[in-house]
């Protein structure tokens, strides 16, 4: 069983992008590079920074906690990059 990841790159201008991985360094090297397996949505939009990631149990629990992090308002967001806060059931 793999382990799975949940993560938030920033963009030059500041938008925070959500994603899940098992790898988070190839995930993030492939959204650097501007490949097509990178998002689409991050393209252009360098340099990226990678600004938080976190293990959780599996891919059930990483496509929740997903969503839920994209539902969040942005100070929110930034709370949980600066450590402030942490992932509601992340194992």
């Amino acid at each position: 069983m793999s382990c799975w990841y949940v993560y938030m790159v920033r963009t030059a201008r500041g938008s925070l992008y959500t994603g899940i991985t098992t790898d988070v360094e190839r995930r993030f090297s492939e959204h650097q590079a501007g490949s097509p397996k990178g998002a689409r949505s991050l393209r252009g939009k360098g340099p990226l920074k990678l600004v938080f990631s976190a293990e959780v149990s599996d891919r059930s629990v990483a496509s929740r906690l997903e969503w839920q992090l994209k539902q969040w308002p942005r100070t929110r967001k930034e709370a949980l990059v600066r450590g402030d806060i942490t992932l509601p059931g992340g194992d």
